[in-house]
């Protein structure tokens, strides 16, 4: 059995890294029952734990509970009757148990990959927009706190790996200010093979049909490329790596908040 140190220390990793977990707690409890008041356990995302809250089928309970929260962003108190488990009971202590689950999420993830001029506007903007900003660059140089500061994480790696050093889900929004074709290339199938909110990949419109030729070529689906959001942003005729970080996170917005694109001012 954990200890309160050991979850709260998992506790405090989870959110350091970024990762979503549901915060467990046996809130009121009567008669005979397998914990008591006070009792914890962590549920995360992938359905691991850490601690308890009874065991047994109640526990299972708890966890489609966490993982419904977690989903929704939403805290629950659920209420469980351990007597008769021919009625679906899920347990035969005698006693009940209230249990709140309390999901505790992250802010949104932009992982901006590309720590050159228009990655670093994009770092910086997407911080100022509340984003937990991760920035990736194979150049150990451009991607430190001393070259770009203010980013949560730095990770020094090829494209390809990122998935592997960094959690990546369906609140992680991708931004590739990459430098070229063959990078993308390389590392695009990687990063695709994750169910990420967004993919956008910056350049031209030839340098994109090139890249998805190339792409499919490697045998990339057809349906996987057309995940990508390239040329990326949106059209403000932006021209410095500051307006192209708008245009950019403009779009991001966009997808995440479900608009339109559209001038307020267009009628409809």
């Amino acid at each position: 059995m954990e200890s309160m140190d050991s979850l709260f220390a998992a506790l405090a990793e989870a959110d350091q890294k970024g990762i979503a977990v549901a915060l467990a707690t046996v809130v009121a409890v009567s008669g005979s029952v397998p914990r008591h008041v006070g009792a914890k356990m962590l549920v995360y995302a992938d359905g691991s734990t850490l601690g308890t809250v009874g065991g047994g089928e109640m526990e299972n309970r708890v966890c489609a509970e966490a993982a419904d929260a977690l989903r929704e962003r939403k805290p629950r108190t659920v209420h469980y009757e351990l007597s008769n488990p021919a009625l679906g009971d899920p347990g035969q202590c005698g006693g009940t148990a209230d249990i709140f689950i309390d999901p505790i999420c992250p802010l949104v993830t932009l992982v901006v990959v590309g720590a050159g001029h228009v990655g670093r506007a994009v770092a910086r903007l997407g911080k100022q927009l509340g984003f937990f900003v991760v920035v990736s660059d194979d150049r150990a140089e451009l991607c430190t706190p001393e070259a770009l500061p203010g980013a949560d994480a730095y990770l020094v790696c090829a494209m390809r790996d990122i998935p592997s050093r960094w959690s990546l889900d369906r609140d992680t929004y991708v931004v590739l200010a990459t430098r070229n074709v063959d990078v993308d290339v390389e590392g695009l199938p990687a990063l695709l093979a994750v169910p990420t909110a967004y993919v956008g990949v910056i350049g031209s419109r030839r340098r994109w049909i090139t890249t998805a030729q190339a792409l499919a070529e490697h045998g990339t689906p057809a349906e996987t490329i057309a995940r990508v959001h390239s040329p990326i942003g949106l059209e403000l005729h932006a021209e410095t790596p500051e307006e192209i970080a708008v245009s950019i996170l403009a779009e991001v917005i966009m997808v995440r908040r479900g608009g339109t694109g559209l001038s307020m001012s267009e009628p409809g």
